[in-house]
């Protein structure tokens, strides 16, 4: 599997990773799938300490254990804190939580240092130059090797890139949400920082089993979408693709994008989803078609 450098930063990444959202709670299920993945090259492993109230995170720290933990980058979030006793969460970017709650991701993944630590948000009121403080204090310490942000907002994504040492900036990115490509993407692209897309196959929509097609996504209808769905099934079927694998080598194809995570429940999608680093890239004429075919989506708030 090609590997990219994300950002600036010594890691090296697989360009097809693993999202760890969507392994559920079957914990011998989940821990196979992460094995099976990382037998066939994925290397980046992206969790929360939100996922299943940590319990994502227990899952892919007793998937590692006894295997080479330096052949291994694993991601983890920050930002969503829960109350005991009460349902739900609140959003907490102060130095001091993100200090507290690092500690219990290293317990819950059974490692010693995190490789990439992203706040899992934000917005203008954060305290950010405290928040920036927490993350260069852990770099500091080795405790983390590197953070980045997890985030939509274009105007957030400027203000961490102007202030901080992020490396990376996880956003939602595909056929059906070109949003990024607007500023965001070439943003990251003047400072050297890497894009981690997720949701390549917009909840399984850009598969060929085409998945919740009546669904609304963004500014497509399910009606366009439904339109749209034969036409972009041909565009990949011509070139000797699947929908997934063109739908996930659109996004790989914006030099901004280091790795992307789509997600997978089950064996079947995820052997889909690791055969994209077989496919050949998309020529030109391929990606400007796409363009043609879809919509080029903007950023309505947080401009």
């Amino acid at each position: 599997m090609k590997r990219n450098r994300l950002g600036a930063s010594e890691l090296m990444v697989g360009e097809i990773g693993l999202g760890c959202m969507s392994l559920g709670t079957d914990r011998q299920h989940a821990i196979s799938m992460i094995h099976g993945a990382l037998e066939r090259g994925v290397n980046f492993l992206d969790t929360a300490d939100l996922y299943d109230e940590g319990l994502n995170e227990e899952i892919v720290g007793s998937a590692i254990q006894g295997r080479n933990r330096g052949e291994i980058i694993i991601a983890t979030k920050v930002g969503n804190r829960r109350i005991p006793g009460k349902e739900g969460w609140v959003w907490d970017a102060s130095k001091a939580y993100i200090l507290s709650a690092v500690k219990e991701s290293l317990r819950r993944l059974r490692t010693d240092y995190i490789d990439l630590y992203q706040l899992h948000g934000g917005t203008l009121e954060d305290p950010i130059d405290e928040t920036i403080e927490a993350f260069e204090q852990l770099k500091r310490e080795g405790v983390i090797r590197y953070y980045g942000i997890s985030s939509i907002r274009p105007n957030v994504i400027r203000e961490y890139t102007n202030r901080s040492s992020i490396i990376s900036v996880m956003s939602q990115y595909s056929l059906l949400d070109r949003r990024p490509e607007e500023e965001v993407l070439p943003w990251l692209a003047e400072h050297s920082i890497s894009m981690i897309a997720r949701g390549p196959v917009a909840k399984g929509i850009l598969s060929n089993r085409g998945r919740r097609l009546q669904e609304n996504y963004l500014d497509y209808t399910g009606e366009s979408i439904s339109s749209l769905f034969p036409k972009l099934l041909d565009s990949a079927n011509v070139n000797g693709r699947n929908l997934s694998q063109l739908a996930i080598r659109y996004v790989l194809s914006n030099p901004a994008v280091a790795v992307t995570i789509p997600g997978a429940s089950s064996l079947e999608q995820l052997l889909e989803n690791i055969a994209v680093a077989e496919a050949p890239p998309l020529r030109d004429e391929e990606i400007i078609l796409l363009q043609k075919l879809t919509r080029s989506n903007r950023y309505e708030q947080h401009r």
